[in-house]
């Protein structure tokens, strides 16, 4: 249903989902902080969610996770553009910048990225001045009520679905008027920025309300609390719960998973694709 262009005359097929996989280069992220946080190790780690089937690769250099403390623009830069180089030495797979800082943006687009990702959605200074910049770059604009230190104080909506969809139309609005073409825009609700549990699993319940802006949705719920909270579960022992959310918003609608765990989400994806479609015989 979807086909969105990219750097170098390339193309991402949105016909069926695809799945991006989170390499964060921090030592705070709440689920791999400290893992992929060295060159070599980030590398590695890249080449292997490649090898087990992501379709994308999100490079972050700031923990968005709740209460994460700011992060400077040298200290991202530092940690995010030498591992953008590195991956694209060696594949010209899609890469895509998790970050809200313009200048982040510009030099990881530079460095090879293909598409920005923001939490913020392009509302940092000079964020959509160097997003209308690269005209073949997507961007992805999340909701987030609230910045990441505080986000999760009393989260409330008048009305959760319609509430977000307000702001998608009017950022959309705003990108275009900057001269972002709504053909480059990717929407994402935003699971676990600004939501309590139960906004959490009405978006989940509903995640194909989404659809009606005509663009394709992304889904980030991997190993988040909205499954440690329901389940008792701490971040590594939530494959399961991450699995089921990846399936119920693959099957209202998501063209873009965004999780920890590659392979067993590629599988999923994999089973509902044949479920759906029907496989050849052997």
């Amino acid at each position: 249903m979807y086909t969105v262009t990219l750097p170098r005359g390339r193309t991402l097929d949105l016909t069926t989902p695809v799945v991006m996989g989170i390499l964060n280069v921090t030592p705070d992220s709440f689920s791999d902080g400290g893992r992929y946080n060295a060159l070599d190790s980030a590398v590695i780690q890249a080449q292997s969610m490649l090898k087990n089937g992501a379709t994308i690769l999100d490079i972050g250099g700031e923990s968005t996770r709740p209460g994460a403390p700011d992060v400077e623009l040298e200290e991202e830069l530092s940690r995010v553009i030498p591992v953008i180089k590195a991956i694209r030495n060696h594949s010209d797979c899609i890469i895509s910048v998790d970050t809200s800082k313009a200048e982040v943006m510009r030099q990881a687009i530079e460095a090879g990225a293909d598409i920005i990702n923001d939490v913020r959605a392009l509302q940092e200074p000079n964020a959509l001045h160097v997003a209308a910049q690269y005209p073949d770059v997507p961007v992805c604009l999340m909701h987030m009520q609230g910045a990441p230190r505080t986000m999760q104080t009393n989260p409330t909506y008048q009305n959760l679905l319609s509430d977000i969809s307000d702001f998608f139309e009017l950022r959309i609005a705003q990108c275009e008027s900057a001269g972002v073409a709504r053909s480059r825009i990717i929407l994402d609700p935003g699971f676990g920025f600004g939501k309590t549990l139960a906004h959490n699993y009405q978006l989940l319940g509903q995640f194909n309300y989404f659809q009606k802006h005509r663009l394709p949705l992304l889904a980030g719920l991997s190993r988040k609390s909205m499954f440690g909270n329901l389940l008792n579960r701490e971040a590594s022992e939530r494959l399961a719960g991450s699995l089921a959310g990846a399936l119920m918003c693959a099957q209202q609608g998501a063209h873009i998973i965004r999780v920890h765990d590659v392979q067993e989400t590629v599988d999923v994806l994999k089973v509902l694709h044949a479920a759906s479609n029907g496989v050849e015989h052997e």
